[in-house]
C-alpha cells in the first residue's frame, strides 16, 4: 500500500481529475483544500472518487464553534469526503462536532515557518486533546522530522501522523517516515510537474527502497 497522499492544490476540475487518473496508482488519497473546491465546486469530491476509487481528504481545516464546525464537516461528509481536517485549538467540543459527523485528522502542528510562532507552543497539549479523542490521525510537519519523532513519542501508536511540507516546502519523505510518520503529503513536486505520473512513481519507488533498506 503507498503512503503517498497527493495534495491536488489547484482550481481547475479537468486538470484535477487528469493529474488524479495519471497519479491514482501509486497513492493511498488524494487531499483537497479550499482552491479546489473553489474552482471546481464541491461536485469534484465524487468526481475524483468515480476516477481514482481512492479516500479524499478534505483538507478544510475546520476552526469555528460548535455548531458551525458540524454544519461544515456534514456537508463535505455528504458530498463523499472520508476524512475532514481540523484544527484543535478551537478546544474539544468543536472537534468533537467534526468527529461525531464522520473520520478526522486533527493538526497538532504545520509544516510552514509561522507555526512556530503560535501553534507548535501548544503542540503538547494538542497531542493531549488527540490522545483523549482518538481521532483517525493528526498532522505534523514533515519540514521538521524531530517534530515528527516528538509526537509519534507523545501520540498514542494508534493515531496515524500524516505529514506536509515533503517536496517544493524543503520536506524529504523518508526523513518524515523514518522519524515515525505513516503518510506523506505532497503537492507541488507532482501537480506542478511536466510529468505528475513520473513523479509520484519516483517519490513512490524512493520509499519502497527505503523502506526495505
Amino acid at each position: 500500500m503507498s503512503r503517498i497522499i497527493l495534495a491536488l492544490d489547484v482550481y481547475e476540475k479537468e486538470k484535477a481529475l487528469k493529474i488524479a487518473r495519471e497519479t491514482r496508482d501509486y497513492l493511498w488519497a488524494i487531499k483537497i483544500n479550499w482552491p479546489l473546491i473553489l474552482g471546481s465546486g464541491l461536485g469534484i469530491v465524487k468526481e475524483l472518487k468515480k476516477e481514482t476509487k481512492l479516500p479524499i481528504i478534505g483538507d478544510f481545516k475546520v476552526a469555528d464553534i460548535p455548531n458551525t464546525n458540524r454544519l461544515i464537516a456534514k456537508k463535505a461528509f455528504e458530498a463523499g469526503v472520508d476524512y475532514i481536517i481540523v484544527h484543535g485549538f478551537v478546544g474539544r467540543d468543536s472537534v468533537e462536532a467534526v468527529m461525531e459527523e464522520g473520520k478526522t485528522i486533527i493538526v497538532v502542528e504545520m509544516s510552514h515557518e509561522g507555526a512556530k510562532q503560535f501553534i507548535q507552543p501548544i503542540t503538547d497539549e494538542l497531542i493531549e486533546l488527540a490522545n483523549e479523542l482518538n481521532p483517525f490521525g493528526v498532522i505534523a510537519p514533515a519540514t521538521r522530522p524531530e517534530r515528527v519523532r516528538y509526537i509519534r513519542k507523545k501520540l498514542d501508536r494508534s493515531i496515524k501522523i500524516l505529514t506536509p511540507g515533503v517536496g517544493a516546502q524543503g520536506g524529504k519523505a523518508l526523513e518524515a517516515l523514518k522519524a515515525g510518520a505513516d503518510y506523506i503529503i505532497i503537492g507541488r513536486s507532482i501537480y506542478k510537474s511536466d510529468n505528475p505520473r513520473e513523479s509520484a512513481k519516483i517519490i513512490w519507488e524512493e520509499i519502497e527502497n527505503g523502506v526495505k533498506s
